[in-house]
C-alpha cells in the first residue's frame, strides 16, 4: 500500500506540473511550406553556391546567395521593428588549410541575432548551410543547385526567424547561414571561435542539414520520421571527469545528448504525429556537420535532418544515367516535410529561449542508501517556479520519470535506489518551460 501511495504521489506531481503553452501550437501553425518552397527555389536559382564560386554577380554564386539571405533577415527585422541584429561574420581561408580549398577566399556567414530581454548574452542557435557542391567539391563553376543540401536547412532557418520574430524571449536566438561546410566545416568553425572570443553563453546549436527529402535511396518513403544526431559526452571533459564516469555513469549524458533529449521530448509533447529518432552518434557514419566545431569547443550541438537520404541526389552533377536522375534539384524536395522539421526547430528555439537557465553545481548522493539525494545551485530568477528531478533506467534513451520538487536547492527521493537509475535536474519556469536536464557532476555523502 505504501509503494502504491508513493507512486500515486509521483504521478500526481508529474501531472500537476506538466503544462503546454498555446504559443507553441501557434508557432507550429505559423510555419509556412509555401514560403519555404519560395526560398528553396530562390536559393537553387543561384546556379551554384559553392563557397569558392562567384562573389560579384547578383544572380549567380555564393556572393549573390549570401547577400539575398542577409536582405531577407533585414526585411524580417524591419517588420519586427529592428528586433534582429544582422551582420556578416567571416574568416579568410587559404589553400594550405585543406585539400578541398581550390583558392584563397573569405568564408562568410550571415548572422541574425534576436536579443533576449533578460539574458541577452545567452544564446540558442539554429543554423543552415548556404553553400552547395557538385560531384567534385573543387569544381566551383558547374551548376550545383543544392535544393535539399542545403537550401532546405537555410530556408527553414529564414522561416524560423520570420515566425519567432513576432515574439519576445528571455534568452537570445541566433539564426545563421553558415558557409564552407562542404570544404571542411569552415563556417561553423569560424562562428564557434567567434562565439568563444565574444564570451557567448551558448545553450546549444540546432544544425539543420538536409530537411526536405522523404524518399530514401532504399525506397522507403516517410514524411514523419527525422533524425537527431548527438555526441554522448563532452569532448572537452578533463581526465578527472572521464575517470569519474567509469564509477558514476554519464557515458551517454553529455550536454549535446541532453539537448537531443530536450528536442525529443518537446516534439513528443507538441508534435506527436512526428517520429523523432535519436541517433547515438556525432553524425552519419564517418561523416560530419556544422555542429561539430561547436562540440569541439565544448558547446552543446546536435544535427537535425531527414530520416531517409537519397545519395543519388547528394553531391552529384545533374545528369541521367541508366534511367536514374542524379542531382540535388528542387523537384526532389518535399516542402511540407521541410516545414514540419522547421517547426521542430522553431518550437525548441522558443521553448529554450522562454525557459530559465539550468541549475548549476548539481550533486548526487545516496550511495549504499535506500534513497537518492540531490543538491544544486538555484537560478537567480523571479520567474523560476522550481526544479524537476528526472530519472530513467540505465538502458533507456529518454528521461522517463520525473518529479517536480518546488523552489528548493536539495531533495531526497525516498525509496529510489541510486544504483538502478540515472538522474538529472532541470529548472522549471512559471510559464511551464524547462531548461535542459543537467546530469550530476559531483557526488556527496
Amino acid at each position: 500500500m505504501k509503494t502504491f501511495f508513493t507512486l500515486s504521489l509521483l504521478l500526481l506531481s508529474t501531472i500537476l506540473t506538466a503544462q503546454t503553452d498555446q504559443r507553441i501550437y501557434d508557432i507550429i501553425t505559423a510555419v509556412s511550406a509555401d514560403r519555404i518552397e519560395t526560398d528553396i527555389k530562390k536559393l537553387a536559382d543561384f546556379g551554384t553556391r559553392n563557397t569558392f564560386s562567384d562573389t560579384i554577380s547578383n544572380t549567380r554564386g555564393i556572393g549573390a546567395a549570401r547577400r539575398w539571405i542577409k536582405s531577407e533577415f533585414e526585411t524580417i527585422s524591419k517588420d519586427c521593428k529592428n528586433c534582429l541584429d544582422v551582420f556578416y561574420q567571416k574568416d579568410f581561408v587559404t589553400k594550405d588549410m585543406g585539400t578541398r580549398v581550390p583558392h584563397d577566399a573569405w568564408v562568410v556567414n550571415v548572422v541574425a541575432i534576436q536579443k533576449g530581454t533578460k539574458y541577452p548574452n545567452r544564446y540558442i542557435i539554429m543554423s543552415g548551410d548556404i553553400d552547395s557542391r557538385a560531384s567534385d567539391t573543387m569544381d566551383f563553376t558547374t551548376d550545383a543547385p543544392g535544393a535539399n543540401d542545403n537550401a532546405s536547412g537555410m530556408a527553414g532557418t529564414i522561416e524560423a526567424a520570420r515566425v519567432l520574430s513576432k515574439y519576445t524571449f528571455e534568452s537570445s536566438i541566433i539564426y545563421v547561414g553558415l558557409s564552407g561546410e562542404e570544404q571542411g566545416l569552415f563556417g561553423g568553425g569560424g562562428l564557434a571561435k567567434y562565439a568563444k572570443d565574444q564570451g557567448w553563453d551558448i545553450i546549444g546549436i540546432l544544425n539543420n542539414d538536409m530537411i526536405g527529402n522523404i524518399k530514401g535511396v532504399d525506397g522507403v518513403i516517410d514524411n514523419r520520421a527525422f533524425r537527431i544526431f548527438s555526441e554522448p559526452t563532452n569532448l572537452t571533459d578533463d581526465e578527472k571527469k572521464v575517470r569519474r564516469r567509469r564509477f558514476y555513469g554519464g557515458e551517454v549524458d553529455g550536454i549535446s545528448r541532453q539537448l537531443a533529449r530536450y528536442v525529443h521530448k518537446s516534439v513528443k509533447t507538441y508534435m506527436p504525429e512526428m517520429n523523432p529518432m535519436m541517433i547515438y552518434r556525432l553524425d552519419r557514419f564517418g561523416r560530419g556537420g556544422h555542429h561539430r566545431p561547436f562540440n569541439d569547443l565544448g558547446y552543446a550541438g546536435i544535427r537535425i535532418m531527414e530520416a531517409h537520404e537519397n545519395y543519388t541526389q547528394q553531391h552529384q552533377n545533374i545528369r541521367e544515367e541508366n534511367g536514374i536522375k542524379y542531382g540535388d534539384v528542387v523537384e526532389h524536395v518535399n516542402f511540407e516535410y521541410a516545414a514540419k522539421l522547421t517547426a521542430v526547430n522553431a518550437i525548441n528555439l522558443a521553448g529554450l529561449a522562454w525557459a530559465p537557465p539550468a541549475p548549476s553545481e548539481v550533486k548526487i548522493g545516496g550511495i549504499v542508501e535506500p534513497s537518492a539525494k540531490f543538491k544544486w545551485k538555484k537560478v537567480n530568477n523571479p520567474n523560476v517556479k522550481g526544479y524537476k528531478i528526472y530519472w530513467r533506467d540505465t538502458t533507456s534513451p529518454t528521461w522517463d520519470h520525473s518529479r517536480f520538487v518546488g523552489d528548493v536547492d536539495n531533495f531526497v527521493l525516498d525509496g529510489i535506489v541510486i544504483d538502478n537509475f540515472f538522474f538529472g535536474i532541470a529548472t522549471v519556469g512559471k510559464n511551464g518551460h524547462e531548461s535542459t536536464v543537467v546530469f550530476p557532476s559531483e557526488v556527496f555523502r
